[in-house]
C-alpha cells in the first residue's frame, strides 16, 4: 500500500513537471530563484518545487503608441502618434533586466516621440517623416537594448494640426497653386510671342509669302461652306496679279479727268 502511493506521488511529481513550449516562446527557467537556463520549444520538464519556468514570446509586436500633445520648434501644437515595431531577442534580459518589457517600452516610446517631435519644425514632421521615423528608432532602440529588445521601426502615423493652422496651410496652398499657374500662363504667352516674332519676321523677308498668307487667311475665313466674302484689298497688294494680266504692266492705266474749259472749247 505504501509503495503505491509512493508510486502515485512520483509520477504526480514527475507529471507536474512536464511543460510543452510553442515554436514562438522560449522558456526562462530559475531555480531557487536564480537563472540558469533557457528552454528551447518541445516538451520540456522541470523540476517541480525548485525551477520555476517563464514563458516569453518572440513573435514581433506590434504596439500603437498614443497621441502626444507636442509644441515644435516653432510652437506649433499638434497631437501626434506612432506605430512601434519590436521583439525580444534575448528572454533572459527581458525577463531579470525590467519588470514588465511591454509598459516599459511603451513609456521609452510616448517620452521620444514627443521629445524628437519637439525638436523638428512642423514643415519638417509634415515633409520628412523618414527621417523623424529613423531618429526614433534609433533612439528608443538604444534604450531598450539592455532589456533585450530589438526595435525594427517606428512609424509616425498620424499629426492633428490646429484647424487655425490647417486654413493658413490651405490658403498658402492655394496661393502657390496661383503662382505656379500665372508662370506657366506667362511662359506660354512669351514663347507665343517669340513664335509668332518669328514668323513676322521670315515673312517681312519675302513679299511673295506675305501675299500668300495673306491669300490663305481669306481661305479660311471662307471655311467649308459655300460663301461670298467682301474684302477690301489694298492695291498695292493686287498691282503683281494686275501687272502680268495685262501684258506686265505694273499697274493699270488711270484715266485723267479733263478741265471744264477743255469740255467748254470743245462743245464750241
Amino acid at each position: 500500500m505504501f509503495l503505491l502511493i509512493l508510486i502515485g506521488v512520483l509520477a504526480a511529481l514527475l507529471f507536474s513537471g512536464v511543460r510543452i513550449i510553442t515554436e514562438y516562446e522560449r522558456g526562462v527557467i530559475f531555480r531557487l530563484g536564480r537563472f540558469v537556463a533557457i528552454r528551447a520549444a518541445g516538451l520540456r520538464w522541470i523540476i517541480p518545487g525548485v525551477d520555476r519556468m517563464v514563458r516569453i514570446g518572440l513573435r514581433e509586436i506590434v504596439m500603437d503608441v498614443p497621441s502626444q500633445e507636442v509644441i515644435t520648434r516653432d510652437n506649433v501644437s499638434v497631437k501626434v502618434n506612432a506605430v512601434l515595431y519590436f521583439r525580444v531577442i534575448h528572454p533572459e534580459k527581458a525577463i531579470i533586466q525590467v519588470e514588465n518589457y511591454l509598459y516599459g517600452t511603451s513609456q521609452l516610446a510616448q517620452t521620444t516621440l514627443r521629445s524628437v517631435c519637439g525638436q523638428a519644425e512642423l514643415d519638417e514632421l509634415l515633409a520628412d517623416r523618414d527621417r523623424i521615423n529613423l531618429k526614433l528608432q534609433e533612439i528608443i532602440d538604444s534604450q531598450t537594448e539592455p532589456w533585450g529588445v530589438k526595435v525594427r521601426a517606428v512609424e509616425v502615423k498620424q499629426i492633428d494640426l490646429p484647424q487655425d493652422m490647417q486654413r493658413v496651410m490651405a490658403k498658402q496652398a492655394e496661393a502657390e497653386r496661383e503662382k505656379r499657374a500665372k508662370v506657366t500662363l506667362a511662359d506660354g504667352e512669351l514663347l507665343a510671342a517669340q513664335v509668332l516674332a518669328d514668323a513676322a519676321r521670315t515673312l517681312s523677308s519675302e513679299s511673295a509669302g506675305l501675299q500668300l498668307r495673306y491669300l490663305q487667311t481669306l481661305a479660311e475665313i471662307a471655311g467649308p461652306n459655300s460663301s461670298t466674302i467682301i474684302f477690301p484689298l489694298p492695291i498695292d497688294l493686287i498691282k503683281p496679279f494686275l501687272g502680268e494680266a495685262f501684258g506686265g504692266a505694273a499697274a493699270l492705266p488711270l484715266v485723267t479727268p479733263t478741265s471744264t474749259d477743255d469740255e467748254a472749247t470743245r462743245e464750241r
